[in-house]
């Protein structure tokens, strides 16, 4: 028996080449789950027609092969195992890799899955599901909590902050509650009302720079008493509404505004406003009361003719000192600053602008 395998394997060997033969044996032993033996038997022909000129010597070769298939069960004979259906081996391509590919992914995680699922099919009755058919009618769908999902696809919305640059958006979005900083540079949004920040009261940043807001109702900020930033800059602005008693910084740079616009009061109260910045815009003078907390005051390229010495100072208290201004720009106005030198006695720094 020994000689007739040893001979089987030299004639193999010799018709068959040791790469195909060796690759035909590999195959034979990646699937110990009994393959069809006529699919492999298939597969042998084809190689043998094309590796052998003579059909009679293929089909000598061919019943050796058949003969080492007999034998082949006997070396290691495989566990059995589950035949799954839906896996359909074809030998007679050359796709074995993707086939094992293929079978090891549904293994590993499809299996489990198809079991666990298989495990639990309960099978209803005719009450049952009647029962299930009238709990459908009836119930109700669940209530979303977050009704600001809409904003969220069109925004960014990350840790409090809400994104919406550039998206063509004409109104202020509908904000998720616990918004702290929104940021809707770069749009179309012409007016600002009560209404879009009435159950916000967490915003402290507000950033709506590049729009084309003309009208902002005067309570629009009036909840908002975190606010800490407001950007109204490069917009359409005539005149500026009631502001937030604890901003810091206020921006409404590149607008329309006249002094006109700007009650007398309008920064009286904002103790701690520390950055004004009102350039390029359209004022006639400087804006009265500007708070103590101030450090940069920005009024460049407006159309302010002239100051007086209360402007910055105190006329009638020549000990007084505002150390806290750090910077004033007045260039870009039609004022010479070198007539009006009482006007920064206070002052640790003269502003930038013309005194000549």
């Amino acid at each position: 028996m020994l000689a007739e395998i040893s001979t089987t394997w030299k004639l193999l060997l010799k018709l068959l080449g040791p790469e195909i033969l060796f690759s035909s044996l590999k195959s034979i032993h990646s699937f110990p789950r009994s393959p069809s033996h006529l699919g492999l038997m298939h597969r042998h022909e084809h190689l043998l027609r094309k590796t052998t000129k003579n059909f009679k010597t293929a089909t000598t070769t061919l019943q050796s092969t058949l003969l080492l298939l007999l034998f082949v069960p006997l070396m290691k004979p495989a566990p059995p195992t589950q035949q799954d259906p839906r896996i359909i081996y074809d030998y007679g391509t050359d796709n074995f890799e993707e086939s094992i590919f293929s079978q090891d992914y549904e293994d590993k995680y499809l299996d489990g899955k198809n079991i666990k699922e298989k495990e639990t099919v309960i099978i209803p009755d005719e009450k049952s599901l009647q029962l299930q058919k009238d709990e459908s009618i009836t119930s109700l769908p669940p209530k979303k909590e977050n009704d600001e999902m809409p904003t969220c696809l069109l925004c960014v919305c990350l840790s409090g902050s809400v994104y919406c640059e550039e998206v063509d958006i004409d109104t202020v979005p509908p904000l998720p509650k616990e918004s702290a900083y929104l940021y809707a540079r770069f749009n179309k949004i012409k007016k600002l009302t009560a209404k879009d920040f009435a159950d916000i009261p967490n915003l402290r940043r507000l950033d709506f720079t590049g729009n084309l807001i003309e009208d902002i109702e005067d309570g629009t900020f009036s909840k908002l008493s975190l606010l800490e930033e407001l950007s109204l800059a490069e917009n359409q602005l005539l005149k500026l509404p009631v502001l937030p008693p604890k901003l810091t910084l206020f921006n409404a740079k590149y607008n329309k505004i006249k002094s006109r616009g700007i009650k007398a009061n309008a920064f009286k109260k904002l103790n701690n406003l520390s950055f004004l910045y009102l350039d390029h815009n359209a004022l006639e003078s400087v804006p009265l009361n500007l708070p103590e907390s101030l450090r940069v005051i920005h009024l460049q390229f407006n159309s302010i003719t002239s100051i007086t010495d209360d402007t910055f100072c105190k006329a009638n208290d020549t000990s007084y000192i505002r150390d806290r201004i750090e910077e004033i720009r007045l260039e870009g106005n039609p004022i010479v600053l070198g007539k009006h030198p009482n006007s920064f006695i206070c002052l640790k720094r003269l502003p930038i602008g013309s005194y000549f």
